[in-house]
Parts: structure tokens; C-alpha cells; sequence
């Protein structure tokens, strides 16, 4: 008589539970990473929506604001996100601070900024990104 396979063995099930760890351990790390840099893609979002204030600004006065009432922009509290706290304008620098809480361990209160420089064609400026988190957690645009 011909025996027929039940199921699987125990060396085989093992198997299997040792790759599906394998991959785990390698998901998720990229996936914590991808989480963050979606989250600091809002912290530069929402500064890089201030560049135009502060460009208006410059080419009106002739310098840069020196708060966010100066330049005529919302509140620095009101300017906020999902995982962004607050925005404030000071001089040619826009700050957008993040969360204490409830964003990835890796950006959490950290800050991205973007530094404005008048250019010496009427109405042209740069914009230097910096942050004070990884390189690995920036948008592209900013590394």
C-alpha cells in the first residue's frame, strides 16, 4: 500500500518560520525609515509654503521679516500638521519643528529648516535646506 502525504514535517515548517523572520527583520527597518521621511516631507511642506511670504516681504522691504506677524503669516502654532508643531519665520530662516510625540523616534523634535538668500537679480533668491535630523529621514529635495 501506497502511504499519502498528511501535511507538512517540522523541518519544513521551521523553514518557513525562519524566512518570514528573516524578511521581517529587513522590513522593517525600511519601513520605520519611510515612515519618517514621509513625516519630514510635511515639516518641508509646510516650510517651504512660508518662501513666498518671506520672498514678498524681501522685495517690499528690503530685508528679511524677523517674525511671523512681521511677514503678515499665521501664528507660528498655527501653522501646524499631523506631525509638525510649528512653523516660525525668523530673519531669512524658516523652522518647522516636529512632534515630541507621536511621530517616528527618529524625527521626533527634530527641526528642518530652510535659509533664504537674496540673489543679485531683482526678485531672485536660493534656498539652503538644513536639519537636525538624519540625512536618511529628509525628503530629497533637502539632502
Amino acid at each position: 500500500m501506497k502511504k499519502i502525504q498528511q501535511g507538512f514535517t517540522l523541518i519544513e515548517l521551521m523553514i518557513v518560520v525562519a524566512i518570514i523572520g528573516i524578511l521581517a527583520a529587513v522590513a522593517l527597518p525600511a519601513y520605520q525609515d519611510y515612515t519618517g521621511r514621509a513625516q519630514m516631507s510635511e515639516a518641508f511642506t509646510l516650510a517651504s509654503g512660508q518662501k513666498a511670504t518671506m520672498s514678498e516681504y524681501y522685495s517690499d522691504k528690503g530685508g528679511w521679516p524677523t517674525s511671523n506677524s512681521v511677514a503678515g503669516a499665521a501664528a507660528a502654532t498655527d501653522i501646524k500638521g499631523n506631525y509638525v508643531e510649528s512653523v516660525t519665520i525668523a530673519s531669512n530662516k524658516v523652522t518647522a519643528k516636529m512632534k515630541g510625540s507621536g511621530v517616528n523616534a527618529g524625527v521626533a523634535g527634530k527641526e528642518l529648516s530652510l535659509t533664504g538668500t537674496a540673489g543679485t537679480t531683482l526678485g531672485s533668491f536660493t534656498w539652503a535646506c538644513a536639519s537636525t535630523a538624519s540625512a536618511k529621514y529628509l525628503p530629497s529635495s533637502c539632502r
